[in-house]
Order: C-alpha cells, then structure tokens, then sequence
C-alpha cells in the first residue's frame, strides 16, 4: 500500500459493543473514550453501528438461541447478526476490580459460542474480521484487561493488528472519570495517540482482509480437515 495515498475505508462496517453496567439512560465513561474512535471512522466513511449490550436481554449460555433451552428471552441472535455484519468489532468495558465488566464476559462467552460454525471456506466463522478494545477506569487495569480481551478475540478467529487497544485511568482510588470535566481526560496526549493509532490499524488491517476476501483457505479450513485433508501434516495415526 503506498503509505502517501489516503486509503478509502468506505468499504469498511465497525461495531462498537459497551460493556457498560449502566444502561443508555446514564452516562458511560466507556462510551466517552469509544466515541473519540467512532468520530475517526465516522470521518473516513466507515459504516459505525455502536451499541451497549446491558440494553439487551442477553442469557447465558453457549448456544446461538437459549431460547432453545428453555430461556424466557434471549436477544443474542440480534446482536450476533450485527457481529457477522461488521468487518471489526471493538469491544469496550470498564475496569471493576482490576478486571473487564461481567458483561464484557457475557459478550465473549456468547461469541465463543458461535465460533464452532464455520463460513463458505470451511473456516471458523470470523476469520476474516479485525478485533480491538477500549478499556476506561480508575486506578490501574488498562493492559490486563486488553490482555484477556484480545488473547479472547484472536483465539476465537478475530485478527488482531498492532496496538489494538487503548485506555484512559485516572489515579488510584475514588476521583474523577473520562467525561468528568475535571480529569481533563479528553486533552490526554498518550490516550488520543493511542486511541487514534488503535482505529487507525483496526482499519488498516480490516481493509486489507477485505480486499483480499479474507484469509487463504489452505492449511485452515475445519471442513477440509475433517473431509481428511491434512495439507503438509503428517501423522501416521491419521493415515
């Protein structure tokens, strides 16, 4: 790609998913660092759709419907079209106790759920998609929870591009958030060079997976696999 031409990622769909403990009706300081990122993408022409998922009937459980299993209500089935909707999912959550939120957890365990299907190539299904985080809180955090969240992502098919996370703290204990006027959170240099940097390589990475329809299907693909391809495998308990 030559570095001096401006790339065009109108091309590109993002889901941003807060994994907020507050529903829409409070603010979310989570929502404030994941905005900074929405803006940049909304300036490139990429496609945003954005969402908190405490605003849903989310069940638990590993199946693409517990409703299935006997659940009441499950709204996982739409946020799940919205994931297989988008080239790049960014996943945000605040920090409670040095770890992601429970929801953030729900999230992953639901996306894990799905990660068996495979698409047309006979891969797991989100190989092909572009994964990061946006982490906000107050003390420290930032990289143990983008450490989970991204080893998550890669390990259910996501790519992960360099410097795919970004995060804002204030200082150790009780004190002022993101949006709080009085952290001055917005004019942080380190968080909005990383913040930009972040978006900047989740589009780069996803646009290039694009252009070339996703990853190669030698070497990868389940189906294959199971049909008894073994590529340049050998094992002679398989023969």
């Amino acid at each position: 790609m030559n570095s001096s031409k401006k790339p065009d990622f109108s091309v590109l769909k993002a889901l941003y998913i807060n994994c907020t403990l507050k529903n829409s009706s409070q603010k979310s300081h989570t929502e404030g660092l994941m905005q900074v990122s929405m803006n940049i993408m909304k300036a490139e022409n990429v496609s945003v759709d954005y969402l908190r998922l405490v605003d849903y009937d989310i069940a638990y459980g590993l199946l693409p419907d517990m409703k299935k299993e006997g659940k009441e209500k499950d709204d996982w089935p739409e946020i799940y079209t919205k994931v297989q909707n988008a080239d790049i999912l960014i996943i945000g959550t605040p920090i409670w106790l040095g770890e992601k939120s429970s929801i953030a957890t729900k999230l992953i365990e639901r996306l894990y759920g799905m990660s068996a299907t495979t698409n047309s190539k006979g891969q797991y299904i989100y190989y092909g998609k572009v994964g990061g985080c946006v982490i906000t809180g107050n003390e420290d955090g930032i990289k143990h929870c983008s450490m989970g969240i991204l080893y998550a992502l890669q390990h259910l098919g996501y790519s992960i591009p360099p410097q795919a996370d970004c995060g804002w703290i204030g200082e150790a204990g009780p004190g002022p958030s993101y949006l709080d006027k009085e952290s001055n959170a917005k004019s942080n240099a380190f968080t909005n060079r990383n913040t930009t940097f972040m978006t900047y390589n989740l589009l780069h990475l996803a646009k290039m997976l694009v252009d070339q329809k996703g990853y190669p299907a030698y070497g990868n693909s389940r189906e294959k696999w199971d049909d008894g391809t073994r590529w340049n495998f050998e094992n002679p308990e398989y023969r």
